[in-house]
């Protein structure tokens, strides 16, 4: 953490003080003078001249009564609790300090040091981001398929096991999140409403790539600002077909046919491999990403909570499937013609 100078100068000078109370006789006159004011004045001319009169003459005595001693009761507190004296002010010599602050005249040299190490003795930075997800996407015959679990973690404190890591950003687009859930969702959603824009100026729908652009552009601008991002973004384009893109925080954007991303990505791939194909019916392709996502979160432990499977086709994307891995592991374990009881992580 750097430490920087900072000049505090003295503050302006204040307003001068509220003048002191009046004194408790001049209170008192004033609703004394309320009390005559009451009994003075005609009853007649406020009641009409009818027979209720007395009765009005003496409520008013009574709520002037009242007044005089809620005016007697308030200078006493005041009299009681003085107002404290101001605090005397210090000089610009005596202000002038050294905080250990971070840095916000100098990002470059906070984050330097906050997400990277700075020095030749430094092994470690001083903020880690400990990630745990898994996603995955593929393109086949009939669209894109993108799988996505729901856990949120921090190393081994789970903070969620209902996060929405297929953020829809239009009709016909979706993004997932891995890496910092706050980035991701922050500018998935910041670029669903730049996307929203490009429609309303160029009356027609933005394609795959130039969304994907738009996000790459926007996280290559804050490289090294300490985003942690791991997206895909998958869509229908218009007279070209299905679009899956990968980008990240460390300024990469890459165009492929399948891609998992996060802590349990190698034991995705291990299932996705194994089973892909280009020519494979919708449900096959669901039961693929199914699987992949499952086994990733039966041996990740930063991975779990609900399997969530999203179909990108011609006419946009719809949700087919989110299942919670404990009942996958008792289905999958029962076809197998297993009865390992449940990993309790899951």
């Amino acid at each position: 953490m750097s430490v920087v100078s900072v000049t505090i100068y003295p503050p302006p000078p204040l307003p001068p003080p509220p003048p002191p109370p009046p004194p408790l006789c001049v209170s008192l006159a004033f609703a004394m003078f309320a009390v005559l004011y009451t009994v003075i004045a005609s009853p007649t001319a406020r009641c009409g001249g009818s027979d209720r009169c007395p009765l009005i003459m003496a409520l008013a005595l009574s709520n002037a009564f009242t007044a005089m001693s809620r005016e007697a009761r308030r200078h006493e507190r005041r009299t009681k609790n003085p107002a404290k004296p101001e605090l005397p002010l210090f000089d610009e010599e005596e202000m002038l300090m050294k905080f250990a602050m971070p840095g916000p005249n100098a990002p470059d040299d906070f984050l330097n040091g906050a997400f990277a190490p700075k020095g030749a003795n430094d092994s470690d930075p001083a903020l880690k981001f400990l990630h745990g997800t898994t996603t995955l996407g593929f393109v086949f015959s009939q669209g894109i398929i993108i799988a996505v679990d729901s856990r949120a973690s921090m190393g081994s404190y789970i903070g969620s096991q209902t996060v929405k890591k297929c953020i829809e950003i239009t009709p016909y687009l979706l993004g997932t999140m891995a890496g910092g859930a706050a980035d991701c969702q922050f500018w998935e959603r910041h670029l669903g409403r730049l996307c929203r824009l490009y429609e309303l100026r160029n009356k027609e729908r933005i394609t795959t790539a130039a969304a994907s652009k738009l996000l790459h552009n926007i996280m290559y601008s804050y490289k090294g600002y300490g985003l942690s991002m791991g997206t895909m973004i998958a869509g229908w384009d218009k007279d070209i077909g299905p679009n899956l893109y990968y980008c990240d925080s460390e300024g990469t954007r890459v165009k492929g046919q399948k891609f998992s991303v996060g802590s349990g990505s190698p034991y995705a791939y291990g299932v996705l491999d194994e089973g892909y194909k280009f020519e494979m019916s919708i449900d096959e392709a669901c039961e693929l990403g199914r699987r992949s996502i499952y086994h990733a979160t039966f041996r990740d432990a930063m991975s779990g909570g609900r399997v969530s499977v999203y179909h990108v086709h011609q006419d946009g994307w719809t949700k087919i499937s989110m299942d919670d891995v404990q009942m996958l592991h008792e289905k999958y374990m029962k076809e197998a013609g297993r009865t390992t009881p449940a990993w309790n992580h899951m």
